[in-house]
């Protein structure tokens, strides 16, 4: 019997992104707490919440593949989660000004059947372009990203705030690195094109 895929996230953007690879999957929101632990480096945090998240989701749906997976932007060895609310996007968006932000996306395919699992980091670097008070406040009306790592969203107006983007894989700044996923789920007897 082939294994259902579920994605361990509400996030229309992952699920967006997952949707490229045409296969059929359902979603769950796996609820955790996302607080990080005491002198938790960012790289060990999003790897854990990937982990538990996919676990989490994986023990309510037995037989299935969970596709688990966090970020966070680190902007001067500092943790930047979600900003919530205006007030900390222009904050965030203020202290990023001229700087490089790095993202941090941590990747988990869990398998409930075995409770097997495959767990990665995948990095991905924004240097922004110097950003004034009117810019940011013209970008967060437009855009109002305010549940999204680092306050942007780089597949929409996000992407004017940059000046220059490094990384292996362009779909890990949104949140689900479809390149590694891709490999993870070969791994697991899946065909892709």
């Amino acid at each position: 019997m082939e294994k259902q895929l579920i994605l361990g996230s509400t996030s229309p953007f992952r699920k967006e992104l997952l949707q490229r690879f045409k296969l059929a999957f359902t979603t769950d929101k796996p609820d955790i707490d996302e607080t990080p632990l005491i002198n938790e480096s960012p790289e060990t945090y999003v790897k854990r919440l990937s982990l538990e998240k996919a676990k989490v989701v994986a023990e309510r749906h037995p037989n299935t593949l969970v596709i688990g997976s966090d970020q966070c932007s680190i902007l001067e060895g500092q943790i930047h989660g979600k900003p919530g609310n205006h007030l900390n996007a222009v904050k965030q968006l203020s202290e990023s000004s001229g700087k490089r932000v790095s993202f941090l996306t941590g990747l988990c395919l869990y398998d409930s059947s075995d409770h097997s699992y495959q767990l990665d980091l995948v990095p991905y670097h924004v240097d922004f372009r110097n950003l004034n008070q009117k810019e940011i406040e013209s970008y967060l009306q437009a855009e109002k990203p305010y549940n999204c790592a680092g306050s942007f969203k780089s597949e929409g107006l996000g992407i004017t705030l940059f000046k220059r983007m490094h990384g292996d894989d362009p779909t890990s700044l949104i949140g689900l690195p479809l390149i590694r996923l891709a490999e993870m789920l070969r791994n697991k007897g899946i065909a892709l094109p």
